[in-house]
Order: C-alpha cells, then structure tokens, then sequence
C-alpha cells in the first residue's frame, strides 16, 4: 500500500483474570502432571475468569489502561475494532459493550473480527487501512477473550494450553509524520481450518429435516498438525514481512510472537537466529491467551525491563482458520 497516511501507536494496554490455574491443580481433572504438561508446552499456569467475570471485564481494564497511556479520552476515538474469537455473547458485539461502558459517543462505528489467535495482526491491518485512508484519525483495537469458557476441560490435550486475557492498542494517525507501522501482512487458508475448530451448538426448526449433527461449543484441535503448520510457515512469513520493512533481521530488536507454544516459539527464534534477550515469552504463567498474548507480552516485557522502548519489534500470530500474520512495528517511549 502507498501513500498512507501515517500511523502511530500511542497506548497499549493489557488485563489478566486475578485466578490462578497451575499444572499441579490439573491434577484433579485428569491424569497429568507438571512435567508432562511443561516440557510439551512450557507452560507452568494460566489465569481464567471465575464467577461472572468475562471477556468484557477484562477488555475493559486493558482498553482503559491503553487510553490512559495514550492521552486520548474516550471523546476522542472515532472507531472501535475488537479482535474476538470467545466473546461472552455474539450480540451486541464486545465492541459495542465496550464503546457503552467506556462512555465513547454513539454515532462511531464498533464492530467485532474473527481471526483467532492472529486477531490483533488483522485488527492493525484494518486500522491501518481506515486511517491510512483518511477514513478514521484514532481507533481502538482491543484483543479480549475467555478461551476457558469453551475449553473441553476433560481433554488434557487442548485444556493445558490456553487461558484468559485481553490486550488493547490505541492507534492514531502520526502527528510527526513517522509511521510506527513498517510492514505488515496478513494470511488465511481455509482448506486446513479444520486443524481447530469450534463447531456452535444450534437446531433446525422443528419443521425441517434435522441436522446429522450438533455443535458442542467446545474447542477442537489437532495439536501435531498445528504445530507442524506453524513452525513451516511462521517463521518464513516473518523473514518476509522483515524483508518488506526495508530492514535486516539483525536491525530487529525484538520478536514478540503469538504465545502458542514455547516449541513453536524457539522455532521461529532459531530460524532467525536470535539470541534469548530478543525474544519475547511469557507462556510459561498465561498459557495461550488467543489474540491477547502478543499485548499482554509486549507490556508486561516493557514492565519487566526486558524491552526498552525506542526500539522495533517484530509482532507476529498465528491460529483457528487457519490465519497467520506479521508486522514490523515501532514501540515508541511512554506506549505502556
């Protein structure tokens, strides 16, 4: 794309349910142990939402706390995109509820997007095309879901991986001119988006031919062919939205991946050759938070001290779709 406008990230944020679930209390559910569960996923614990706390709670917190970061008041957003695969309901849309209880004025467009785990690349793309166009000048983009609610918690398989989280970014057209997007792509291939699948539970009117089968709801996946998918594709697909940026991997500060897996995470770390200081993971206490992971890492390795910022990174996602995604982006002082 050419002659965009330029933009500019202004504020991240990101929230974590406060209940802790670690390898040792999946004991009580099934045959496990902390070991199996951390030397395949490099997980250790994941955060879930307890009682009545949703996605919304949590996509709250994260969006105010990117707006506080920001400097922008909620008055001042012109568009609301969420990245939201587990919504607590289909409608009205998480962005909806959001634009409502963050008191953003009516009359501004607030809409949902289903990319999975590369929810937050895709989001960034259509904001990059609204206020590279001219379309919107500050949108928030804010990642949120609660994978717990429809993770089959009898199948050790897929209930070790994932947990609660959301993520949320404030971006604006650049008022200095620099864009703080270098490159950025998007991906989807359908033919294999059987590899994870959420089949929604329904029934026909009771005056036609019933469906052959019902949906459960509940998360489906074949964990050994996603993991073949993405340690063959990711890592290429980086090097190229790298390559696009006009940059080497080596003038690359950090690599902020999808939280999927520390396997798949090392893969894509040894493919670019990157020492551990630049690569950014924090599985091991949040286990996969969907589209929120790659916020919450960036924020929270900015609080850790293990990103400085005036730098660049590379952010990149992959999930149910199967879709996958990359962008080279800037992290300026004072985002998070």
């Amino acid at each position: 794309m050419t002659n965009l406008r330029p933009m500019k990230i202004a504020g991240i944020g990101y929230c974590v349910p406060k209940t802790v679930i670690t390898n040792d209390d999946l004991k009580k559910l099934y045959e496990t142990s902390d070991e199996w569960i951390y030397t395949r996923t490099g997980i250790k614990e994941r955060r879930v939402v307890s009682g009545n706390e949703t996605a919304i709670d949590l996509g709250l917190e994260a969006a105010q706390k990117a707006l506080n970061k920001s400097g922008f008041e909620p008055k001042d957003i012109d568009c609301i995109i969420s990245a939201a695969s587990v919504p607590p309901q289909l409608y009205p849309t998480l962005s909806c509820t959001l634009q409502d209880k963050l008191g953003i004025p009516g009359q501004v467009p607030a809409f949902d997007l289903t990319a999975a785990c590369t929810g937050l690349i895709y989001a960034l793309q259509v904001a990059r095309g609204f206020i590279g166009a001219g379309i919107y000048k500050t949108i928030l983009i804010v990642a949120s879901d609660n994978n717990s609610k429809i993770t089959d918690w009898t199948d050790r398989g897929t209930s070790i991986l994932f947990g609660d989280g959301a993520g949320a970014m404030i971006v604006t057209e650049s008022d200095d001119g620099i864009d703080d997007v270098l490159s950025i792509n998007i991906s989807a291939d359908g033919s294999i988006g059987q590899m994870i699948q959420t089949n929604m539970p329904g029934q026909c009117c009771p005056l036609v031919e019933p469906a052959d089968e019902i949906g459960t709801g509940k998360i489906i996946m074949n964990g050994k062919d996603v993991y073949k998918f993405a340690v063959t594709t990711v890592p290429a697909y980086v090097e190229e939205c790298i390559s696009k940026s006009g940059m080497t991997s080596e003038e690359i500060d950090y690599l902020i991946p999808h939280q999927a897996n520390q396997r798949i995470i090392e893969a894509i770390q040894n493919r670019l050759k990157y020492s551990d200081d630049k690569v950014i993971s924090n599985i091991k206490y949040y286990g996969n938070t969907s589209a929120a992971s790659i916020p919450i890492a960036l924020v929270e390795g900015v609080e850790q001290g293990k990103i400085k910022l005036g730098s660049t990174a590379v952010l990149c996602g992959f999930g149910a779709g199967m879709t996958w995604g990359a962008a080279v982006v800037r992290l300026r002082e004072g985002i998070c």
